[in-house]
């Protein structure tokens, strides 16, 4: 998927593609609709969840 990036919040990608949430829920990101999904990176996300950002991408990416 192009225009995803790490960089984004996780509810700056969900409004770009709300498909990309069943990945990120099946990752062990459940609280997609918490305050912390509109000001912190995916990969910021990714690491305080345990999260190798890198597979998630390509998870993301395979949409």
């Amino acid at each position: 998927m192009t225009g995803i990036t790490k960089e984004m919040t996780i509810g700056e990608i969900l409004r770009a593609n709300p498909a990309v949430a069943p990945v990120l829920l099946e990752a062990g990101m459940h609280c997609l609709g918490c305050p912390s999904a509109q000001g912190e990176s995916l990969e910021e996300a990714a690491m305080v969840h345990g999260i190798d950002i890198d597979e998630l991408m390509k998870a993301i990416e395979a949409l």
